[in-house]
């Protein structure tokens, strides 16, 4: 429930490169995507990272990143040379902010249907975590949502994010179910990054620190009325041949190496979906 407190004592712990989860396989780590989007060459290369120091295989995750399993790890962290690996796939832009890059965008923006590109804003927000100092200390479950006004993630939770209401302006999300100014979509990546630093300043610090917006007090969280225009929800992109493309399916959530090797072959970017599967722009395919 929104403003309830956290009732846990210690810190996130969601796994990165540089923060692995130690299972039974071995290190599990996560990679964030950016709007799902990623190139062929970088999916090629995550691969063949997994194949040579992982399970072999790659998995998707319900937010649209990507998740190797079985990896070496040493005294809790991976060896320096799968690390390298992996940043040279293009995936580990920072060694800092790894973990912060949580934003998810409707996967099918700026391909087919949808009121705005979001796929510019969804960059813009990224560069402009990337360059905040204190944004790396972001719990890495922080999720921003980016709805293009076509209603596929307007009900995703989520701790910031926005919604196109046209092609240029869009109403930002604050919390799961709070709304706050409409706003050119151009100006929302900054508005969202300032309040990411009101965030940081109410969460306060020790490990019972609320790891969500939803966790704040009401009162730390002024919230608007919701916008009329906000368009009312869809639903996942189904399987299959849709607007902008075809969304191919991963067998419980898993690219085999024979999989991605048809995938990047089809298209030099791919987008993978909070759906747990990869759409194929139609001009790729």
């Amino acid at each position: 429930m929104p403003g309830s407190p956290p009732s846990r004592t210690r810190r996130d712990r969601c796994p990165g490169v540089l923060r692995p989860w130690l299972a039974e396989d071995g290190a599990l780590v996560r990679l964030r995507l950016v709007g799902g989007r990623i190139t062929a060459a970088g999916l090629a290369g995550l691969s063949r990272v997994a194949r040579e120091h992982g399970d072999g295989q790659v998995h998707l995750t319900s937010r649209a990143n990507l998740q190797l399993r079985g990896l070496p790890a040493i005294d809790g962290a991976l060896p320096e040379e799968v690390v390298v690996a992996l940043e040279s796939t293009g995936l580990l832009p920072s060694r800092t902010h790894e973990l912060v890059r949580n934003v998810m965008a409707s996967p099918q923006s700026g391909l087919a249907g949808g009121r705005a590109d979001l796929r510019p804003v969804a960059d813009a927000l990224d560069e402009l975590l990337l360059a905040e100092p204190a944004a790396a200390r972001l719990p890495g479950r922080f999720l921003f949502v980016l709805d293009d006004g076509r209603g596929d993630l307007v009900e995703r939770p989520c701790d910031l994010g926005l919604v196109a209401l046209d092609d240029a302006v869009g109403q930002a999300r604050i919390g799961s179910e709070g709304w706050g100014p409409v706003l050119p979509l151009a100006d929302l990546p900054g508005t969202l990054l300032s309040l990411v630093r009101c965030f940081l300043r109410r969460r306060g610090t020790g490990p019972a620190a609320p790891w969500h917006v939803d966790e704040l007090p009401s009162d730390a969280r002024p919230l608007l009325p919701r916008d009329p225009r906000v368009p009312a929800a869809t639903g996942p992109a189904a399987y299959g041949a849709v607007p902008g493309g075809e969304h191919v399916p991963a067998p419980r959530g898993v690219l085999d190496p024979g999989l991605i090797a048809s995938l990047v072959a089809r298209s030099p970017e791919l987008v993978v979906t909070p759906w747990r599967g990869v759409l194929v722009p139609a001009e790729a395919r």
